[in-house]
């Protein structure tokens, strides 16, 4: 029998044209985190001392009065979802979306998704965009990904993410989602969190999941399944610097983290010129983000701790099975093993 490979069409050579736009694709998403958080921030106080200070006061004050929004609704752009600056990132790395089961929209869904990385793209690309087809695989879901609430008071940026649908990972916004009447609501959480962002590096699979149980218990008040999510590759696609625990260093980052409710971290990619220099480009390593099965959890409005600590054993389980199930489809080595912290 002749070999199945030999069959497959060779895969088309990308044009100058295409390699740029995705490029553009890959550095828009890591400048909206770098760039345009500190830009809007000194933007808004530099007009305080100009002739335009009443645009300032103005947009300050729309904040003030918008800050429900985010937890309530938000507002969403769902022709944003289509761009196609999307689809140009996702096939820089490539990022690919991987459905192992089926989740009917009759049901909530609570998503963990791991690893956090530098900057969550695997996530963000697979549930804030249609890059993949989120809608396609899994029809009648609604997606939402759920980030740190203090990022809602940044002028301009919070807007921006509002409109890409994300939401404040607060008690109040979360319940909000999973209260309401039309069912197919599918919750979010980078789970880890800042915590587990310290501990990223390239070929390190670490998930701080050992304390994290918030998650559960709000599954169980509202009965919506758990569904554990792992992106392979996430953690490679930015060098990272680590500091020694106990240093100067880690104590000065881990201030700034518990002072700010902001994580500081130094991380590198490629150059935008040449893949030998240090620069914000991503380093092009594949992300496979693979979706587990759901595990069905009942409503319960006050779970008791006997409840969260099953659940939550039950969760931990499953993402492992996930992990080793597609860990060398993903080009993972078979030695390695996911480890809980």
């Amino acid at each position: 029998m002749a070999d199945a490979t030999s069959s497959m069409p060779p895969r088309p050579v990308k044009t100058l044209k295409k390699q740029w736009l995705e490029v553009l694709g890959a550095m828009h998403y890591v400048l909206a985190f770098v760039v345009l958080v500190p830009f809007s921030i000194v933007l808004l106080l530099f007009l305080l001392f100009t002739r335009l200070w009443p645009l300032s006061v103005l947009y300050m004050l729309w904040i003030y009065l918008d800050r429900h929004t985010p937890s309530q609704g938000g507002r969403r752009w769902k022709w944003l979802r289509s761009w196609a600056i999307w689809k140009h990132q996702r096939d820089y790395f490539p990022i690919k979306l991987v459905k192992t089961a089926e989740l009917p929209p009759s049901q909530n869904y609570m998503l963990g998704a791991h690893p956090h990385g530098v900057m969550c793209t695997g996530t963000f690309c697979n549930f804030t965009t249609e890059c993949n087809d989120f809608s396609r695989l899994f029809p009648g879901l609604q997606p939402w990904l759920a980030t740190l609430t203090r990022v809602f008071y940044i002028p301009i940026f919070r807007d921006y993410i509002m409109a890409a649908g994300l939401r404040p990972v607060s008690r109040q916004s979360l319940d909000f989602v999973l209260s309401q009447p039309q069912r197919g609501q599918a919750m979010v959480i980078m789970i880890g969190g800042g915590k587990e962002l310290f501990s990223t590096a390239p070929g390190r699979h670490l998930v701080k999941l050992h304390d994290r149980k918030g998650f559960v218990r709000l599954a169980l008040r509202h009965g919506a399944s758990l569904v554990p999510v792992y992106s392979f590759g996430e953690n490679d696609i930015f060098k990272t610097k680590a500091f020694i625990e106990g240093s100067w260093q880690h104590l000065c980052q881990s201030l700034y983290h518990e002072i700010v409710g902001l994580p500081f971290y130094i991380f590198w990619g490629r150059g935008l010129f040449s893949p030998n220099s240090w620069g914000l480009l991503p380093l092009p390593v594949p992300i496979t983000t693979v979706v587990g099965g759901p595990i069905p959890v009942p409503q319960c409005s006050s779970p008791s701790q006997e409840q969260v600590d099953h659940y939550h054993r039950l969760y931990m389980d499953a993402l492992e099975r996930l992990f080793e199930e597609h860990k060398e489809s993903c080009g993972v080595p078979a030695s390695t093993h996911l480890t809980f912290f």
